[in-house]
Order: structure tokens, then sequence, then C-alpha cells
């Protein structure tokens, strides 16, 4: 699983925040939500239009992030 063929960017959607393809869920809310200790399930409950694959591509994509490259987003 890539992480970019979930997460992408649009100037057009959430004023550019990273966001879920095709949702208006930003990535930093899953990860908010998991540094808090929320679990899967609930994250899920709260975002129903998130693919069960969200969380494993926001936290590559975080883990990619911490590595401090310039990391190209799709538009």
């Amino acid at each position: 699983m890539r992480w970019q063929d979930l997460i992408g960017a649009d100037p057009e959607i959430m004023h550019g925040a990273t966001c879920f393809l095709g949702t208006r869920i930003p990535v930093s809310v899953v990860l908010d939500n998991l540094a808090a200790g929320v679990d899967a399930a609930e994250i899920f409950a709260q975002y129903p239009s998130l693919p069960p694959q969200s969380i494993p591509a926001a936290l590559a994509y975080a883990a990619d992030l911490a590595r401090e490259r310039v990391i190209p987003i799709s538009a």
C-alpha cells in the first residue's frame, strides 16, 4: 500500500490541507486521534467515510514526514 494512493492535497478542498482522497477529512485529524490513544474502531465510527487502509496510510505519511524529506503530494 502506498499512502500516495489514499492521501493528497487540493487547494480547492479544506484550503489545501492534506486529506484522504475523496473526503474532506484531514490526515492530521486521524493522526491526532491516534496520538490521543483513540482506537481504530472509534476513529472509523466517527468518520465512516474513511477506508480501512486510511490509518496505515496516515502512519506511513507521518513516517515519511518524520524523515524530513520533501514529499510531493498529488493534487
